[in-house]
């Protein structure tokens, strides 16, 4: 490396410190470097109104509450996480996904506080605010979901979301989409918005989603929150099987630091206003829906908590597409690989190692490894044609591929992660401060 280049890689970290150093004693976070340049514009979703209100959870002086209410005859499915810790609002959603299909809706989500762990006290405040909105919007309770985000193990106080009923009912708007992204956000520097539309005929079906994830992160369902609503009209039945099933090829193959939360929660509303029927056979209906979340799957990477690099690890070769996803995950979840990353290190001999403690079927002579097009290693050996200053200055890209192929047969698989930096201990190490 030229003495210009090692100068531009120590100003890159000399940055990146004065940025730590500002978030220690701010507890406040630079918008991440792989963040998109702006909130995109969602389309407005008929038959669904959102507003956001600064209660003080835990924020200071900014959104931390929303609400959304769907129109009487909307469908609503979720998936939420496998977590057998998980908190009592994923439990009262669960419960409650598939009921009154004829009647309104509403999901009034909170930052700051998980309220999870928190014993019986959880479920009481629960039943408050869900209880009080369902009264305030003049929908049954059972339609009412609840969604808290933040400390695990502090009570939540119902009065702080219900004293704000008024305000929030008050408010709603259906263009207040980006307010609700905000108002859901912890450590995400950014807020997260995705959009699609599908044409069926002279006619077109809008999606838009937000979300809310940074760390945490890890396959389980992912980590995190997200909300997406659409103006299709689609059995309940149908919209739970589609999302099951995408959630799968997205949200689960996401992963920050391998840790699944407690409070885990995607919830799809399909207000119906369009009047565009879908079923399970649209293929152009399922594709958007599956750019919107996996849109909203890579943002939620790329907002890693600390993150600079953005990667993908694909397998192919696998014996199977189970063998290929546990070799991929054990190397976007390995800590040596992912500081490598951080480090700007071409060290494949890590690479190596995880897919040796993975448990998943290798051979290890079979094997080859790629930084992009660059062939790294092949044949249980280093390549003849490999150059280490390639592969270094390969890694000095903010987007990286990692792939991977066994040689064995045609199992494939794709994992998204980002790379390991002090700045995660940081925000770590301060997140009850």
């Amino acid at each position: 490396m030229g003495t210009k280049a090692k100068i531009k890689k120590l100003e890159k970290k000399l940055k990146k410190l004065k940025s730590r150093l500002k978030a220690a004693t701010t507890h406040t976070h630079a918008v991440a470097p792989l963040a998109p340049a702006a909130f995109p514009a969602l389309p407005v979703i008929a038959g669904a109104k959102f507003s956001a209100v600064k209660a003080g959870v835990k924020y200071a002086d900014r959104l931390d509450v929303m609400l959304a209410e769907l129109q009487p005859g909307s469908a609503v499915a979720g998936v939420f996480t496998k977590s057998s810790t998980r908190s009592a609002a994923v439990l009262d959603c669960q419960a409650k996904i598939g009921s009154d299909p004829a009647a309104g809706a509403a999901i009034i989500v909170n930052a700051g506080n998980s309220n999870a762990f928190t014993g019986q006290a959880g479920f009481d405040s629960v039943a408050s605010i869900t209880g009080a909105v369902a009264e305030a919007l003049n929908v049954p309770e059972n339609r009412v979901y609840s969604a808290s985000t933040g400390v695990i193990g502090e009570p939540l106080d119902p009065a702080i979301l219900t004293d704000c009923l008024d305000e929030l009912k008050g408010t709603l708007v259906p263009d207040a989409l980006e307010q609700a992204a905000e108002a859901i956000r912890t450590t995400d520097t950014f807020a997260k918005g995705a959009k699609a539309e599908v044409r069926m005929g002279d006619r077109l079906v809008h999606i838009a989603g937000i979300a809310k994830g940074s760390g945490m992160i890890a396959p389980d369902m992912a980590t995190m929150l997200v909300f997406i609503f659409t103006d299709a009209r689609i059995e309940q039945p149908v919209l739970q099987q589609m999302l099951g099933e995408l959630t799968d090829q997205t949200f689960n193959n996401i992963t920050v630091d391998s840790d699944t939360s407690t409070s885990d929660t995607l919830i799809v509303g399909a207000t119906g206003a369009s009047d565009v029927e879908v079923d399970a056979e649209n293929a152009a209906f399922r594709d958007a829906l599956r750019e919107v979340m996996m849109d909203l799957a890579h943002q939620v990477v790329r907002d890693g908590e600390g993150a600079s690099k953005f990667v993908e690890v694909r397998v192919t070769g696998a014996k199977t597409d189970a063998d290929a996803r546990t070799h991929a995950l054990a190397i976007a979840n390995s800590p040596l690989v992912k500081t490598a990353v951080a480090g700007e290190d071409p060290n494949w001999g890590r690479i190596v190692a995880a897919i040796g403690k993975s448990g998943a079927y290798a051979e290890r002579d079979k094997l080859s490894i790629s930084f992009g097009n660059i062939l790294v290693a092949e044949g249980g050996w280093v390549s003849p044609d490999y150059r280490e200053e390639d592969g270094a200055h390969y890694m000095q890209h903010d987007e990286l591929l990692i792939h991977v192929d066994m040689g064995l047969d045609a199992g494939e698989a794709q994992v998204w992660t980002c790379d390991l930096t002090h700045g995660y201990i940081q925000i770590n190490a301060d997140y009850r401060s």
